[in-house]
């Protein structure tokens, strides 16, 4: 198997100690950094003279990052990857050169679904809080509606199903084993106005969420974010988020910034709830199993 020349993680990636110690044996040199790069600027000195890197959802390598990189062929996303456009790396900048890009997927969704479980038992029973509709109530017959039904949102609709919640969703199709299951398939306004609990589980950068479906939401209605940005348009979710809603969102990119996260009416824990001990162990071995593939003869063309 070939090795690298030299490797860098330009940020902490989350690996296991044996995983990083295996990719010692895969590489001649090998750097890890500790903290998040400052800027673009930072992000190339960092990487230098590598070629192959490791970073993860924190940073972003940029078109001018690879261009003054030209020693780069490898990067890998200890992070999830599910489309070009929804990447923290410039993918088409890296196809130009050459490098191969990879990602990971499915590493973090069952800590989501807990999160997403807990949070929602607590504010329906009132632990802690005032119940949300005034008495102690369960999550059976609560309408629950899903914007993106990928693997932690279909994961996340099986629980409420579980828990006895109709299930109706909007995804880019309509899904047959969703169908099967007896969920719903709405449009965004239609799944808006139909739920009590909306949530959203959309890639990164993808906002479906405008005046018109927050006009539909109406009153008295609760949001989940389980994305890496906001699902909406900032202006009409201010205006929803000043009446009788709430919003829970683990990480403050999900909210958007820290402005909506201090929001009264806004759950915002800055704690990313994908990240478990069970999570690593999973993230580990897949990163490992990418960098095998590549190292093995893979394929070398960047997704």
């Amino acid at each position: 198997m070939e090795k690298f020349r030299k490797l860098v993680a330009v940020e902490p990636v989350g690996l296991l100690p044996d995983a990083v110690s295996e990719l010692g044996a895969l590489s001649e040199d090998m750097v890890f950094y500790d903290d998040i790069p400052a800027g673009e600027d930072d992000m190339i000195r960092r990487i230098g003279d590598a070629d192959a890197v490791l970073l993860s959802y924190t940073s972003r390598i940029t078109a001018g990052v690879i261009s003054s990189c030209p020693s780069l062929k490898y990067i890998g996303m200890c992070c999830s990857l599910y489309s070009p456009e929804s990447a923290n790396v410039d993918i088409a900048a890296a196809g130009e050169k050459g490098i191969t890009v990879t990602g990971i997927r499915d590493y973090g969704d069952e800590g989501v679904v807990e999160y997403a479980v807990s949070e929602l038992v607590r504010i329906l029973h009132g632990f802690g809080q005032s119940p949300w509709y005034g008495e102690p109530r369960e999550i059976t017959g609560l309408k629950t509606g899903f914007l993106g039904l990928g693997k932690s949102g279909g994961m996340i609709a099986d629980a409420m199903k579980f828990f006895g919640a109709e299930v109706a969703y909007y995804a880019r199709s309509e899904k047959e084993e969703a169908a099967r299951k007896g969920y719903r398939f709405m449009k965004p306004g239609d799944l808006a106005e139909y739920s009590d609990v909306l949530f959203c589980c959309l890639n990164k950068n993808t906002v479906l969420l405008h005046d018109e479906e927050f006009r539909r939401l109406g009153d008295h209605k609760i949001i989940f974010n389980t994305g890496l940005s906001p699902a909406w348009d900032a202006a009409p979710f201010m205006e929803w988020l000043d009446r009788d809603n709430l919003c829970f969102a683990d990480t403050l990119m999900a909210v958007g910034d820290v402005k909506a996260a201090s929001h009264p009416h806004v759950r915002c824990m800055n704690v990313s709830s994908g990240r478990t001990a069970q999570s690593y162990v999973r993230l580990s071995a897949k990163v490992l199993d990418n960098i095998r593939s590549y190292l093995g003869g893979g394929d070398k063309k960047a997704l």
